[in-house]
Protein backbone atom coordinates (compact mmCIF):
# COMPACT_ATOMS: atom_id res chain seq x y z
CA UNK A 1 0.00 0.00 0.00
CA UNK A 2 2.62 2.54 0.93
CA UNK A 3 4.26 1.74 -2.23
CA UNK A 4 1.12 2.56 -4.32
CA UNK A 5 0.73 5.55 -2.63
CA UNK A 6 4.15 6.69 -3.44
CA UNK A 7 3.42 5.90 -6.91
CA UNK A 8 0.34 8.30 -6.54
CA UNK A 9 2.49 10.76 -4.88
CA UNK A 10 5.38 11.05 -7.73
CA UNK A 11 2.93 10.39 -10.73
CA UNK A 12 4.15 7.19 -11.22
CA UNK A 13 1.37 5.55 -13.95
CA UNK A 14 3.30 2.74 -15.14
CA UNK A 15 4.15 1.58 -11.32
CA UNK A 16 0.41 1.79 -10.23
CA UNK A 17 -0.61 0.17 -13.44
CA UNK A 18 2.00 -2.91 -13.23
CA UNK A 19 0.96 -3.17 -9.56
CA UNK A 20 -3.03 -3.65 -10.58
CA UNK A 21 -3.84 -7.05 -10.82
CA UNK A 22 -4.85 -7.72 -14.61
CA UNK A 23 -8.46 -8.63 -13.36
CA UNK A 24 -9.24 -5.40 -12.90
CA UNK A 25 -6.78 -3.48 -14.30
CA UNK A 26 -8.02 -0.13 -16.44
CA UNK A 27 -6.22 0.49 -20.01
CA UNK A 28 -4.76 3.80 -18.75
CA UNK A 29 -5.21 6.46 -15.69
CA UNK A 30 -6.57 9.73 -15.99
CA UNK A 31 -3.78 12.38 -15.37
CA UNK A 32 -3.58 14.02 -12.17
CA UNK A 33 -5.74 17.41 -11.78
CA UNK A 34 -3.51 20.46 -12.35
CA UNK A 35 -2.02 21.33 -9.17
CA UNK A 36 -2.90 18.10 -6.84
CA UNK A 37 -0.85 17.68 -3.64
CA UNK A 38 -0.63 14.78 -2.06
CA UNK A 39 -0.32 15.36 2.12
CA UNK A 40 -0.18 12.14 3.99
CA UNK A 41 -1.14 8.29 4.01
CA UNK A 42 -2.35 6.65 7.52
CA UNK A 43 -2.53 3.02 7.27
CA UNK A 44 -5.45 2.21 9.72
CA UNK A 45 -5.83 -1.94 9.62
CA UNK A 46 -4.23 -4.60 7.78
CA UNK A 47 -5.77 -7.94 7.57
CA UNK A 48 -4.20 -11.39 6.41
CA UNK A 49 -6.84 -13.34 5.42
CA UNK A 50 -4.48 -16.40 4.09
CA UNK A 51 -0.87 -16.60 2.32
CA UNK A 52 -2.39 -14.81 -0.56
CA UNK A 53 -5.28 -12.71 0.13
CA UNK A 54 -5.31 -9.23 2.33
CA UNK A 55 -6.97 -6.22 2.30
CA UNK A 56 -5.66 -2.37 3.60
CA UNK A 57 -7.63 0.15 5.14
CA UNK A 58 -6.23 3.46 4.88
CA UNK A 59 -6.94 6.72 4.64
CA UNK A 60 -5.25 9.06 2.29
CA UNK A 61 -5.08 12.96 1.88
CA UNK A 62 -4.62 15.36 -0.55
CA UNK A 63 -5.60 19.48 -1.63
CA UNK A 64 -6.21 20.48 -4.93
CA UNK A 65 -7.34 23.87 -6.06
CA UNK A 66 -7.21 24.98 -2.33
CA UNK A 67 -9.58 22.45 -1.16
CA UNK A 68 -8.78 19.31 1.14
CA UNK A 69 -9.78 15.76 0.49
CA UNK A 70 -9.50 12.60 1.89
CA UNK A 71 -9.91 9.13 0.16
CA UNK A 72 -10.81 6.33 3.60
CA UNK A 73 -10.94 3.12 1.22
CA UNK A 74 -10.26 -0.49 2.06
CA UNK A 75 -8.18 -2.43 -0.17
CA UNK A 76 -8.24 -5.73 -1.53
CA UNK A 77 -4.83 -7.70 -2.49
CA UNK A 78 -3.87 -10.75 -3.91
CA UNK A 79 -0.54 -12.74 -3.94
CA UNK A 80 0.87 -14.19 -7.21
CA UNK A 81 4.20 -15.47 -8.24
CA UNK A 82 5.35 -13.73 -5.19
CA UNK A 83 4.22 -10.27 -5.97
CA UNK A 84 0.90 -8.35 -4.38
CA UNK A 85 -1.47 -7.01 -6.70
CA UNK A 86 -4.29 -4.34 -5.78
CA UNK A 87 -7.57 -5.97 -6.79
CA UNK A 88 -10.25 -3.36 -6.06
CA UNK A 89 -11.23 -1.25 -2.97
CA UNK A 90 -14.30 -0.58 -1.32
CA UNK A 91 -14.73 3.69 -0.83
CA UNK A 92 -15.71 3.97 3.52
Amino acid sequence: MRSRYSAFVLGLHDYLLATWHSSTRPAALDADPPGLKWLGLEVRRHVQQDADHASVEFVARSKVGGRAHRLHETSRFVREDGHWYYVDGTVE
